[in-house]
């Protein structure tokens, strides 16, 4: 909802209907929020459409609205909210390179989950929060589908591997021999190998910053944003 100057609700006419329909949001960021909010909900579609019923974040919408945050001398800083269950790994890795080039500070928090290649994401930002009931799953790159020549697949997907694990050291405390650990852990997951870190474990494993919730999400980037100067 909108406020006037003297605080009562208005309506904005000035918002296309298709924002509400490409973007999932009212606004994109060529007004005056001070704090643009970033939701990135569901499954990250990239190069490949994902079926109707499927709740998706599209990374061809992420990418105008990151551009947007980065002009808008009104946007002073990002809040991403993420509850993800990973999705394409290059279009979440995009995102998270583009959040991380950002000149104006961000804080990433995690509400019910920020799995596979969420996890980059969160870790992108300035500051990073989980929720106490947060989850976040830390597995091996994944493929479903035919696999043509496999060595050559099997480098592919290797050297994609360490793009992501590189990113996740150099954004992030945990170390690399304790991600592996963690990627490579057998019995947490049904036929699968990985961990599921909740709320402070993720902390403590070095991935995530903080345990808080949307207030203290709030309270650090008012923080980290520089107070105007003095005319």
């Amino acid at each position: 909802m909108l406020l006037n100057e003297t605080g009562e609700p208005e309506e904005n006419k000035n918002v296309p209907s298709s924002n509400i329909k490409e973007l999932g949001q009212i606004q994109v960021p060529g007004m005056t929020d001070r704090i643009y909010c970033l939701p990135i909900i569901g499954q990250i579609e990239g190069h490949q459409i994902l079926p109707a019923q499927s709740k998706t974040t599209k990374y061809e919408h992420i990418i105008p609205q990151l551009l947007a945050v980065e002009q808008n001398p009104n946007a002073e800083g990002i809040l991403v909210i993420l509850n993800t269950a990973g999705g394409d790994v290059e279009a979440g890795l995009a995102i998270a390179e583009m959040i991380s080039s950002l000149s104006k500070p961000s804080v990433s928090l995690v509400l019910g989950g920020g799995h596979s290649i969420g996890i980059p994401i969160a870790v992108s930002c300035t500051k990073s929060f989980i929720a106490p009931t947060g989850t976040m799953t830390v597995h091996p790159i994944r493929y479903t589908g035919l696999v043509i020549n496999g060595h050559q697949q099997f480098e592919y997907l290797r050297k994609m591997q360490d793009r992501v694990n590189q990113f996740i050291y150099s954004h992030s405390q945990i170390a690399p021999e304790k991600l592996e650990k963690f990627m490579f852990t057998t019995g947490e997951l049904a036929q699968d190998i990985g961990t599921i870190l909740v709320g402070q474990e993720a902390v403590d494993a070095g991935l995530i910053q903080a345990v808080g919730g949307v207030k203290e999400a709030f309270q650090e980037l008012n923080s980290l944003i520089p107070p105007k100067p003095e005319e």
